[in-house]
């Protein structure tokens, strides 16, 4: 009798832990009741996640997450974008309030061994830079002892320029911001000498300010900065899927699967790997929980991943992005996704 006892205390000791692991583990089921994913973007950052002036999304991240919803839910339009800043927007991919962050993060050990979340992969490969006015005549981050540098809370920024100013037994005075329109703000009005932050977003912000042509971006790259959508973790289903909205993405660009080709190329295609992607061979979707068409609803809807970047950061765009670094892996790049078989 005591040792039954004792194992119905440890039993309901376990309970709430099992019952929120069964909590976490339901956001497939949760995005298809609710009939609408709710996505988690910057609240602002040109060519990955803003408001137009007609209020509609637009942006790299944006596109991620249409993408994910037309693999998921059938229909790209059913994402609700929910905008997110550097200090809520862990606290709300635990809480529950988003399915997944999109927003602009960088995939560190620190935040996946202490937060409650795993990303999925790199979907934008990054690195922290300077930004400062030319009047300042500086060209280079080894000219900038003593500086006032701005940053936005929340970031691994400032933990990077420590580790910078440090070895190269530099001085500097932080000021930093809550927001980003604050900063923004502050730095047009010369509160500080310079501003850091990944690349990709310094050149966003340039076209913020009062005078673009008087800011420069500096060369000086002094950190990696693998950007990447996260989810919570406990939920290995749907770690999945949004993993392979990824891989696909990347793959199907690799594959020259594009938005204006993908359907007939389900039907008139003979290379098994595009066979495979498009669902006409194979049972990816389903084993994911999905249908066999998940892959081409996406690229339908979005395209792949060379054709998403193109139209929100690519050089026919305001920020005028080469790929680099985001260029496939068969091309000099980084990008390399895991094969569909």
């Amino acid at each position: 009798m005591k040792r039954l006892l004792t194992a119905l205390a440890v039993a309901a000791a376990l309970l709430p832990g099992l019952a929120q692991e069964g909590a976490r583990a339901a956001t497939l089921a949760d995005v298809k009741a609710r009939g609408t994913l709710n996505c988690g973007v910057n609240q602002g950052l040109a060519g990955f996640a803003a408001r137009g002036s007609d209020g509609a999304w637009a942006g790299f991240d944006v596109d991620f997450c249409r993408a994910l919803a037309a693999a998921v839910l059938g229909d790209a339009a059913k994402v609700s974008f929910v905008p997110v800043g550097t200090q809520d927007r862990f606290d709300k991919l635990a809480s529950g309030a988003i399915d997944v962050l999109a927003r602009n993060t960088t995939w560190t050990m620190e935040r996946e061994t202490k937060l409650p979340l795993r990303f999925v992969g790199v979907s934008y490969h990054d690195g922290q830079g300077f930004i400062v006015k030319k009047l300042l005549g500086v060209t280079s981050a080894l000219q900038m002892s003593g500086a006032a540098i701005c940053f936005l809370s929340g970031t691994t920024t400032e933990a990077n320029v420590a580790d910078f100013f440090r070895e190269k037994d530099m001085a500097y005075t932080p000021v930093t911001y809550a927001s980003l329109d604050e900063l923004v703000a502050g730095f047009d009005a010369g509160k500080c000498d310079t501003y850091t932050a990944d690349v990709s977003q310094l050149y966003a912000v340039r076209l913020r300010l009062g005078n673009p042509d008087d800011a420069l971006v500096l060369p000086d790259v002094i950190s990696k900065e693998p950007l990447g959508p996260a989810v919570r973790q406990g939920d290995e289903q749907w770690f999945t899927i949004v993993r392979w909205v990824l891989f696909a993405l990347i793959n199907a660009e690799e594959l020259e699967v594009t938005q204006g080709n993908a359907a007939a190329l389900k039907s008139d295609s003979r290379n098994p790997a595009v066979r495979r992607l498009l669902g006409a061979e194979g049972s990816f979707g389903p084993d994911m929980g999905l249908d066999a068409d998940w892959a081409l609803r996406m690229l339908s809807a979005t395209g792949n991943y060379g054709e998403i970047f193109a139209r929100n950061l690519g050089p026919e765009t305001p920020l005028a992005i080469n790929r680099g670094l985001n260029a496939l892996w068969s091309q000099g790049g980084l990008l390399y996704a895991p094969p569909l078989r």
